[in-house]
Order: structure tokens, then sequence, then C-alpha cells
């Protein structure tokens, strides 16, 4: 990585200084850039106590315990006067929802399908502080999702995009798909002009959800979000919304897919995020047979690691419950004996799913009553009842 020397040109202006940032910034690698004020966001605390008090949150306890320090980020750092948003792009060459048709294969999310993002944004934001430092002195911050930073409405704030219908940014050059990081400076830098909404009357990402969880434009129910159930949602994935998760393993793209803006978007450089052979298109019944060893070495280094075997294979037998392939029972049978409750639970559905009544009767009787948790006890009756 090579960085421009920060001795040279004239940087003794807040306009030449941002203008020095910037091309540092590109020269890094990263694809946009943007300036905001630091100070606060008018009415983001409201969206945000409003998002709570309807319980669309879940399992992110996190966003209810630090909503005081997200409208403002100032509450982060008292000295911040600007904030540099930066954003990398990780399109995808194809549309990711044509693997949704591939019943035996598990659809990763864009995003996930090889290095954690996290590692290459702050190796940049780093490499790009320094710079800074150097030819300023000055002290600042970075941050990669790794503190309570609302990075959408900053970026919006700084002209990398709008909030689109989805509750997403979108970008007119990038589309939906780029990666956010923030460097906060104790200067005013003159802030770039915010972009307006161009979604108009399109409302494909609020039809195409497979699971409705979208109450309104510009509005999300997380509890009912793919992406939530399939990565944030620690315990069972309720039962009305098994089926419309298809074969979506961890997380989702449909809402980003679907926007007509990505036609201005490009496929990634990055090798980074160029999606890696076995998590392209893998067989589920591959992921199934992970113990927790083989699942680290199968996920090392990405982003879908942090949920762990259990869950990741929680949500691979939903993806078999879903394909309608009665070929793939031999391996949901294995899981119904799984150390997991989360896994044995949805293993018994997958099992509902796929076997006829009289292989359903065999195998409840089977287990049903030796089966110490109660959760999974009742999903064998209501196996009973479907078959």
């Amino acid at each position: 990585m090579t960085v421009a020397d920060p001795t040279t040109d004239d940087t003794g202006s807040p306009a030449g200084l941002r203008s020095w940032l910037r091309s540092q910034a590109l020269e890094i690698g990263f694809d946009a850039v943007g300036f905001a004020p630091a100070d606060a966001f008018e009415g983001l605390r409201e969206r945000l106590d409003g998002f709570l008090a309807a319980g669309y949150h879940g399992d992110m306890g996190w966003l209810a315990e630090t909503a005081d320090r997200r409208a403002e980020p100032r509450t982060l750092w008292g000295d911040a006067r600007t904030v540099m948003s930066v954003a990398i792009n990780y399109g995808p060459a194809d549309d990711p929802m044509t693997l949704l048709e591939q019943k035996s294969r598990g659809a990763v999310s864009v995003y996930a399908r090889n290095r954690d993002y996290h590692d290459t944004m702050k190796k940049r934001l780093k490499a790009l502080a320094r710079a800074y430092a150097a030819r300023t002195g000055r002290p600042l911050k970075v941050f990669v999702d790794t503190a309570p930073v609302m990075e959408k409405p900053i970026a919006e704030r700084a002209g990398l995009g709008w909030t689109g219908k989805h509750t997403n940014l979108v970008s007119r050059r990038l589309g939906s798909w780029f990666f956010l990081g923030e460097m906060f400076l104790d200067i005013d830098l003159p802030p770039d002009e915010q972009e307006p909404d161009h979604c108009g009357s399109c409302n494909r990402c609020l039809s195409v959800c497979p699971t409705d969880a979208f109450p309104a434009p510009y509005r999300l129910d997380a509890t009912r979000c793919i992406s939530y159930l399939t990565i944030e949602h620690k315990g069972h994935i309720p039962e009305a919304l098994r089926a419309p998760m298809g074969n979506r393993i961890y997380g989702c793209d449909d809402c980003l897919a679907v926007c007509p803006w990505n036609k201005f978007a490009s496929r990634t450089n990055e090798n980074d995020f160029l999606p890696r052979v076995e998590l392209s298109a893998p067989r589920l019944a591959d992921l199934a047979d992970l113990d927790d060893a083989g699942f680290r070495d199968v996920f090392r280094n990405s982003p879908v690691k942090r949920i762990g075997r259990d869950r990741f294979v929680r949500n691979v037998m939903i993806a078999i419950g879903n394909s309608a392939m009665p070929a793939l029972l031999p391996t949901v049978r294995e899981r119904l004996s799984d150390s997991s409750t989360l896994v044995r639970a949805m293993a018994v559905w997958a099992f509902s799913q796929l076997a006829d009544s009289a292989e359903i009767a065999a195998e409840a009787g089977r287990r049903r009553d030796a089966e110490p948790n109660a959760e999974i006890r009742q999903e064998w009756d209501r196996a009973l009842k479907t078959g």
C-alpha cells in the first residue's frame, strides 16, 4: 500500500486539508470520501427511540444500551469537530439472487464470502490516520463498526449517498454494495453537500422482502429480517419465518440486489472481497456435517465465523428443510442427535418438511419422549401434526 508524502501539497487552509485528505484516501484504496460536521443529528435520537420502543431491535440489546451515545458523534470523542466518512466497494460480479434457485446450495450474503471487511477497512484507515498525523500533528479517532457510531446517517450527511426505503445507504455511483468507516477529526473542515433522496416511487426493495420486514418505507422490523434471524438471533427461528428464508444461511441481499441504482455499480477489484470458491455456492449437505473445528476452519477470517457453528448449522437445517429434496434426509437424520438444541430443533423441522408421515411417526416414536428439551419435544409434536 502506497501513501503519498504528507509533507507535500499546501494544506494550510481547511479546504486544502480536506482536499489533501480526500486524495490520500482515494490513493490508499477507498472508493468514496465525504465530510460532515460532528454535531448532533437532527431527529436521529427520536427515530432510534421509536425503533427501540417498537421492539424492532430484537436480541440486539447493545442498541438500547448505547442509545444515548449514538445520536451525536461528540459523545464518543468530545473534541470531534468533523467526521470523515469513507467507503469501499464490494460489488458482486453477478446477481446474488440467482443462487436462491439452487436449492441444494446455501446462499451466503455477498459481503461475507471472503475476508471480514473490518480488517481491510481498519488497515486502510490506520494508514490514512498515520499520514494525517504526520502531516498535521493533530489527534484523531478511527472507527470501523467498533463503537456506537451511526455509520449510515453519518455517511448520508457526508454526501456518500441517501437512505433508501430499505434503510440502507444507496449511492448513485456504488449502488448498494459498499462498506463504511469513519475518521473523527478535531478541526472544522468544509462539509460535503448531502445527496437528496432518489428513491422516488420505487418500492422494489420493500416488495421483494421474503419476510415482510418493512412495516413502512424507511422503517425496518429487524426481528423479521433474514439478516437478523440468521446472524444476530441467538434462539430458535420462529416457525412462520422458516419457509421464507429459503436457502439463505447467512444474511440476505434481496432488498439490496433489486435496487435499480445498482446499474451504476461495478464489480469490486479488492481481492479481500472477491468470493472464495467454497463460500460462493456451498453444498448444504457438506455444511450440515461441520463440527466446531471444521466450521472454524472453513470460515477462518470470515465474518460468518462470529456466529459460531451451532447457529450456522441451525440455519443450514432450515435451508435443507426448504430444499424439497428428500435425498437430504440422511443428512438431517444425523443432526437429530446433535449436541446443540438449536440444531436438533431445526433438524426436527427439516425432517418434517422432507419425510413422509410414516417416517415422521417412526422417528418421533424413537426420539420424542427421550428428548430432554421441551421446545424440541414441541417441534416433534408439530411434526406429527403436519406429517
